[in-house]
């Protein structure tokens, strides 16, 4: 049974990690570059003798890994899904480096009974060197099997209406061994891994991790709308419908007048990403 007071007063401390070349590579791997091998501009993130790093690669780098299996906090493991992140990209990360995460609880809320507890972990990613702060980012976590235990409930937001035709649309086709790639950047949930236990998760398959196609949003909006993904300065959007490795995505994209976009994306049988915000920084 799921302990608020133990998740509330729970001290993530530091973690510490260093990152190469070959770890940004392998991350936009993970989330579908290069489209096209033969285009240069998305080489860059390829090539490691002059490396342009996506900037959605901070928010792998010092997790505190798979805390919440500790069964002092009481979740059902099994029944955690992802279901939003947002992330603010400050400043862009070196090609390789040291940096320091911290982690502190957000918020726990209650959905109530069998809709479960929502959960926000709030981290920053710095520099050990300098202390510059890379990425401020809030993961949204359902605790799906641990509602009803007295909490605040959940507030409700106002997500942009998406009532218009799409100003551009964008396709993606995922590899059937995206998860496997993905997992590489640090998210070992067997989730996205081992056939069983996507099944007594509730899924006929093992799924695609959410903020594999978090970056994959960020490489293919960019694309779409003519802008660097090195240069993604804020990407927040909310999970709501699992991709299967193998299948497309197909992303609406709205302008905004600021120059940023709202957007949704949808696999071939289900909805899989929803109120979507990106916007860039200019050089």
């Amino acid at each position: 049974m799921l302990d608020p007071d133990a998740l509330l007063a729970h001290d993530f401390g530091e973690t510490r990690a260093a990152y190469t070349a070959r770890d940004a590579i392998l991350y936009a791997l993970g989330v579908g570059l290069p489209d096209n091998p033969l285009d240069t501009a998305e080489l860059r993130f390829m090539d490691e003798t002059d490396l342009a790093i996506l900037p959605t690669f901070a928010v792998t780098l010092a997790s505190p890994g798979m805390w919440l299996r500790d069964e002092r906090f009481g979740i059902d493991f099994t029944k955690l899904v992802h279901i939003s992140q947002s992330a603010w990209f400050e400043t862009p990360l070196p090609a390789a480096g040291e940096i320091v995460g911290t982690a502190r609880i957000k918020s726990l809320t209650d959905r109530g009974g069998r809709k479960g507890a929502v959960l926000t972990v709030e981290r920053e990613i710095r520099s050990t060197e300098t202390s510059a702060l890379y990425c401020r980012l809030d993961q949204t976590l359902l605790l799906r099997g641990d509602g009803g235990f007295g909490g605040a409930p959940t507030p409700r937001s106002e997500p942009f209406p998406f009532d218009t035709a799409p100003d551009v649309q964008a396709m993606l086709s995922t590899s059937p061994k995206a998860a496997l790639v993905y997992r590489l950047s640090g998210d070992w949930n067997p989730l996205h891994l081992r056939p069983e236990f996507a099944r007594k998760a509730g899924f006929d398959k093992p799924i695609l991790h959410g903020l594999a196609s978090y970056g994959m949003a960020g490489q293919v909006l960019s694309r779409a709308l003519g802008r660097d993904a090195a240069d993604i300065s804020h990407l927040s959007c909310r999970f709501s419908g699992v991709v299967v490795p193998g299948e497309t995505l197909s992303f609406q994209i709205w302008k905004a007048e600021d120059g940023s976009a709202h957007f949704q994306a949808a696999s071939e049988r289900r909805k899989a990403l929803d109120d979507g915000r990106i916007s860039w920084r200019d050089r």
